[in-house]
């Protein structure tokens, strides 16, 4: 987004920051900590994998010291992890960029304890849009959306992780065999990949905008924790895959962790909640040998994942119990692993926020934003009561409110989708003008610069909307020195001739009053009086 070089238009698109930042408070702390609470235990995963993963390698290099011949399949694990450190710190640098889009992050000792180490503006929903999606269109620091070139990366690493396979089974390496359905095999195993899929279903514009768009800056990082998630996790099928071929008793895991990855950590009530619940550092070895429960009722398991679904019925936060049990496919020991995980169900909430003020004024045009959470923009059915107002809808989700009657409450009325709201905006008539003669209010002003006014007008200062009010009449009273004073009644701003005539007899000493001065802006039905204005000729 451009930065406007207009002052008013600038203030205006502040203003409608600061409401979009507000619109991120409908979203509870609770979801906010749940989302920081994924994602630090993803990143705990991810330790795990990459701990298992080193082990995987060291049990290749042994083996690969006494047997040269399967050095090709040592190197290509090797080069595997490098594809992937190269894509995990691609997107600690976006986490990065991120944070410094949303402010940077607060202090370790920040008075706030929860907050510390977090992102000043974590629940804004607009930056993770613009970072993520729109990107920067022009100007000296244009970039292409960060969303577009993050995606571009996944299907590169995936890429390269296919094509050092493909590499190696084409290399006869001697007391190996890796035939082509093997390495297809391998390719849908591989969990980073872009599911193009679903942002079609829902009819979405791009991958970025379905992943990202519109979604708290606190919602991003466990899915930018998930990505690193999914790569180390092809990292492992890689590494599994290239060490099986030197003998099934090299791989060694010993640690697991139960991982519950949501589609949505909040949902609307009404909605089904569904998670992908799997063990991580996940070997083909021990595939048989896993069995899942959740709450005590057991899942069905496909490449060590299994699905959960339950219904969302009622609001507020909700657990559930996983228990995930393996068999040691070498000792035939059995280890059974419990973790406890944690959701939030709320309701949905209708945001209305005017774009220029919280309030709505007589005689000009209210932009109004109007959205709900979970339902369509097309969807909304949004109609005004009080201040004798009109609201016209003039694109998706933007609309334009008139009033013409001065009052402390006026209602915007939503409802569509099972939701009734309503939001009250106060409405005022426009703010005073200020009469002035060119810039002037008042003071002492050159005889010279006094004679070249035209007359008086009346300016609306600080105010952000396009309107403009108009100077009704004033009393100009001309005091000569040492003389009798002279009046002269003029209608409108423009001096009318006699107002012209004692203007141009201005000299040194000399003093004007503009008095009765009145004006009348947009949506007034008469006149209102403002300020009077004297000058002292030099």
């Amino acid at each position: 987004m451009s930065i406007p070089k207009e002052p008013r238009q600038l203030m205006i698109n502040l203003m409608y920051l600061v409401l979009t930042a507000l619109l991120a408070l409908n979203v509870s702390a609770e979801v906010m900590n749940a989302f920081f609470s994924i994602d630090k235990s993803i990143e705990n995963t991810n330790g795990i994998l990459t701990t298992s993963n080193d082990k995987t390698l060291n049990g290749l290099s042994k083996v690969v010291s006494e047997k040269t011949n399967y050095k090709p399949l040592y190197d290509a694990a090797k080069e595997a992890r490098t594809v992937v450190d190269e894509f995990t710190a691609y997107v600690d640098e976006v986490r990065t960029g991120l944070e410094e889009e949303a402010g940077g992050v607060f202090p370790a000792d920040f008075k706030d304890p929860i907050k510390a180490g977090r992102p000043k503006r974590y629940q804004d929903k607009e930056i993770p849009t613009r970072y993520f999606v729109d990107g920067q269109q022009s100007g000296e620091n244009k970039r292409e959306p960060v969303g577009l070139v993050l995606k571009e990366k996944i299907e590169k690493t995936r890429a390269g992780l296919i094509e050092l396979v493909e590499r190696v089974s084409k290399m006869n390496i001697e007391g190996t065999n890796i035939t082509d359905t093997e390495v297809e095999e391998l390719k849908n195993k591989l969990s980073l990949a872009i599911d193009d899929e679903s942002w079609q279903i829902a009819k979405k514009a791009s991958w970025e905008y379905y992943t990202f768009g519109h979604m708290p800056v606190a919602a991003c990082y466990p899915i930018l924790r998930k990505l690193q998630n999914d790569a180390r996790s092809s990292e492992a099928t890689v590494i599994n895959f290239l060490a099986s071929k030197v003998g099934e008793t090299v791989i060694e895991f010993d640690q697991f962790e139960p991982v519950s990855a949501a589609v949505k950590g909040y949902v609307i009530k009404g909605e089904p909640y569904t998670a992908e619940i799997f063990l991580s550092a996940f070997s083909s070895q021990a595939a048989e040998g896993i069995s899942m429960r959740v709450n005590g009722s057991s899942l069905p398991i496909k490449d060590g994942k299994g699905q959960y679904t339950t219904s969302t019925s009622s609001i507020g936060e909700k657990e559930y119990k996983v228990d995930i049990s393996v068999t040691n496919p070498f000792t035939k020991k059995v280890d059974t692993y419990t973790k406890t995980f944690k959701y939030e169900v709320g309701e949905r909430s209708v945001t209305v926020s005017a774009e220029k003020m919280n309030v709505f004024y007589i005689g000009v045009d209210n932009p109004v934003a109007v959205s709900a959470a979970g339902i369509s923009t097309n969807d909304l059915k949004v109609s005004i009561n009080g201040g004798r107002g009109t609201i016209d809808r003039v694109s998706n989700g933007q609309y334009v409110v008139k009033v013409s009657e001065q009052t402390l409450e006026c209602r915007v009325n939503v409802s569509g989708g099972g939701m009734n709201d309503s939001k009250v905006f106060r409405v005022k008539r426009i703010p005073d003008p200020v009469a002035k003669l060119s810039k002037y209010t008042g003071g002492e002003i050159g005889s010279g610069e006094f004679k070249a006014q035209g007359g008086l007008a009346a300016i609306l200062e600080n105010f952000d909307f396009d309107a403009r009010c108009e100077i009704q009449g004033f009393s100009l009273v001309y005091a000569p020195a040492r003389q009798d004073v002279v009046e002269s009644i003029n209608p409108g701003g423009r001096f009318n001739d006699k107002s012209a005539r004692l203007i141009q007899q201005a000299k040194p000493g000399d003093r004007f009053f503009f008095e009765e001065v009145k004006a009348r802006c947009p949506g007034d039905k008469g006149g209102r009086p403002i300020n009077s204005l004297v000058f002292k000729i030099r």
